[in-house]
């Protein structure tokens, strides 16, 4: 049986098309790797000209960092910060930089092809599928605001863990990183950007602190509220007077639900913000005003 030769140039062409895309996003990344090596293999990307992406959980604490830039020359880094609850790290090193990633504004469709590019042991490495899943906005289970919730159906190495996501069109849409279950997830342009410049800015994360030690209680009839369990001394409770024992039953305005619900809206622009409590003391009611501060560093 003889077969239709006419579908093969297609085929090539998309071939060829893959593999350009691939080389030109490799002029961007970098392997990342423990000094001594062997604690460390994973791979980040050209942010700025001397600053590099990373995935964060792939860093250890307290380790000398180095990256193998795509001429194949080494340069010692520097971690910058980190913030484990969008998986973004980023490093500095110093002499030659490779070429800084654009990503892409364009949306992200379910079934669109998408390749991942990695580095390994000197080499370039790559990945094809398909854009398994495009979604709205979420909340990482660390508590992080992701822009776009992406998965992608395909098979990464370790190695690979750190690099860059593209588009059909071979333009960067994020950052590579495993989710449960050896999930590919991508960390969209938009939220590494806004992470890194705080990084770079300021060495973390700033996130808002009330410095109570809250515990979730039901409070009838059918209502919850929070419990407070301990109040950190010279914290934004207490400067706003809360005591033990105090049930925290709405922020501004609304019903207290849950103590991590509660938690999870304290982002970077909820520092310095003027919160509204409604409270009981005693089986009485309360109002009190609290400054939201800033989480004191690990």
């Amino acid at each position: 049986m003889s077969i239709d030769p006419s579908p093969l140039p297609l085929l090539a062409q998309l071939s060829s098309a893959m593999a350009a895309a691939v080389a030109h996003a490799a002029r961007s990344v970098v392997a990342v790797q423990s000094v001594p090596p062997g604690r460390l293999r994973a791979t980040g990307f050209a942010w700025r000209d001397g600053l590099i992406v990373t995935c964060e959980e792939a860093i250890p604490d307290d380790v000398a960092l180095a990256v193998s830039l795509p001429d194949g020359s080494h340069a010692a880094a520097t971690l910058v910060g980190r913030d484990p609850a969008t998986d973004v790290a980023l490093l500095r090193i110093t002499g030659a930089s490779p070429t800084p990633v654009v990503f892409d504004a364009q949306p992200v469709q379910s079934g669109a092809i998408a390749l991942g590019v990695g580095a390994a042991d000197g080499a370039t490495v790559a990945a094809a599928g398909i854009v398994a899943l495009a979604g709205p906005a979420w909340r990482s289970l660390r508590g992080g605001d992701i822009d776009t919730r992406i998965e992608l159906d395909l098979r990464l190495r370790r190695s690979a863990e750190g690099g860059l996501a593209l588009d059909a069109h071979g333009r960067a849409i994020g950052m590579t990183v495993f989710g449960p279950r050896r999930r590919v997830l991508v960390i969209p342009g938009p939220t590494i950007e806004r992470v890194a410049g705080l990084l770079a800015a300021h060495g973390r994360v700033p996130r808002g602190y009330l410095g109570l030690a809250l515990q979730a209680v039901k409070v009838e009839p059918a209502g919850s509220g929070a419990m407070v369990m301990g109040v950190a001394p010279g914290g934004p409770g207490a400067a706003a007077g809360l005591r033990q024992g105090d049930l925290l039953l709405a922020w501004n305005g609304e019903p207290v639900h849950g103590v991590r619900r509660l938690l999870r809206a304290l982002g970077p622009g909820s520092v310095g913000s003027l919160a509204r409590l409604s409270l009981q003391r005693g089986g009485e009611p309360l109002e009190a005003q609290l400054t939201v501060g800033e989480r004191p560093a690990d």
